[in-house]
């Protein structure tokens, strides 16, 4: 509980119901050695009342707690430093249209943990200093470093940083955190600013004034501009965990240095100072080759790779998760986009060292990992479907 964002709290359930008389029943039951050592005399206690989907009146509540009266507290009321926290959960359904007037059932138990949900909030990147069109939310960035294992000392590294929400993440966690982006403008926070009503990024919006803004910038390393199809880091183990969400082409472009073209290289094989690379289309397929091979290599023993893998939903397969020899699958979780799109948040872990013949291939166009590379074109095609309907729905006088 001490990291997750997705519980908000966890109880030991002592009793459960549909009505109050069926929890009375539930709780006596209970074994009376397991509460006895909470409601002893010399103990302090507080109950607190938790209703969902419904707001009881403060009258309301007090006349709850009352009713839990064949209980058998000895310790004396603190509402302020309690020893122990005894929580009732009623829950009235999902729908705020159609509140009960009794709960649909009822929970009562002992506090244990709150889980950390305020980072969503104080994270939010609503209010963070320097953010862009594919900022990663604060929720699902921390979830991502939960799944990496994140923690204290460990170096993490993201090719794709854009403007660094999943390293924020991470260093929350006291990791070291470093980055990589194609994009010099985003990496050095210049530009367009994506905020409404600011035409063009401030002089301090930049990925280490984010971390900066929550007190954690001296986990901040570095970013560079650099190409992950072109890695530029020497060949040994190096990384605790890389992060990412490559880009998929829908709100950031997907590119690599390159050309189609003969490349016209300097006969003494350097370029000036002044020289802007030629960057070509680089395919999901690619990318998501690249990225396993990158952490086969530069992860250490037991490393965690986590990242997005965009889908088009009627094609999916299992087989279009791209495997690799030496990372092996923890988990594949998927998150919706639209009725005809999601992503799926994809976990590996390291599990043996590369050996000449675990490199991938580039994917031929059989493979079921091709289909990666239509993905903006389904994307925009399911939205142009939806729109044609909508445009095609009779008027009020039915034409």
């Amino acid at each position: 509980m001490a990291r997750s964002v997705c519980a908000k709290s966890a109880f030991e359930l002592w009793g459960h119901g549909p009505t109050h008389s069926e929890l009375r029943t539930s709780l006596l039951n209970y074994p009376s050695e397991n509460m006895l050592p909470f409601m002893h005399s010399n103990s302090t206690y507080r109950i607190n009342v938790y209703t969902f989907n419904k707001t009881l009146q403060f009258p309301d509540r007090i006349k709850k707690i009352d009713a839990l009266e064949y209980l058998p507290f000895k310790g004396t009321v603190s509402l302020k430093n309690p020893q122990h926290i005894f929580s009732l959960l009623e829950d009235y359904g999902t729908d705020p249209n159609d509140i009960p007037e009794h709960p649909n059932y009822i929970y009562f138990g002992r506090w244990i943990a709150d889980g950390q949900r305020d980072l969503i909030g104080s994270h939010s990147v609503k209010n963070r200093h320097f953010i862009g069109n594919t900022s990663m939310d604060a929720g699902l960035s921390f979830i991502m470093a939960n799944h990496a294992r994140v923690k204290e000392n460990d170096l993490v590294f993201d090719p794709f940083v854009g403007t660094g929400s999943l390293l924020v993440a991470c260093s929350h966690f006291r990791a070291y955190v470093c980055g990589a982006d194609i994009d010099y403008n985003t990496i050095h926070g210049k530009g367009r600013s994506s905020r409404k009503n600011h035409k063009w990024r401030g002089p301090d919006e930049n990925i280490r004034a984010n971390l900066r803004q929550y007190g954690t910038e001296k986990m901040y390393l570095d970013v560079m501009v650099s190409d992950a199809s072109k890695p530029v880091w020497r060949h040994t183990a190096l990384f605790d965990a890389i992060i990412t969400d490559p880009p998929y082409g829908i709100r950031e472009s997907t590119r690599r240095t390159g050309s189609q073209k003969d490349a016209t290289k300097p006969p003494d094989g350097s370029y000036v100072e002044s020289h802007v690379p030629v960057s070509q289309v680089y395919h999901l397929s690619d990318i998501f080759t690249d990225l396993l091979n990158f952490s086969a290599h530069y992860l250490v023993m037991g490393g965690r790779l986590v990242y997005w893998l965009p889908i088009y939903r009627p094609e999916y397969s299992e087989e279009m998760i791209p495997l690799h020899p030496c990372l092996q699958l923890i988990s594949n979780c998927e998150q919706m986009l639209s009725s005809h799109t999601s992503r799926r948040l994809i976990t590996m872990e390291k599990i043996k060292e590369p050996e000449e013949l675990d490199s991938l291939t580039p994917l031929v166009d059989s493979s079921p990992n091709q289909r990666h590379n239509a993905f903006r074109e389904k994307y925009f095609s399911g939205l142009n479907k939806r729109s044609g309907k909508e445009d095609n729905k009779p008027d009020f006088n039915g034409q």
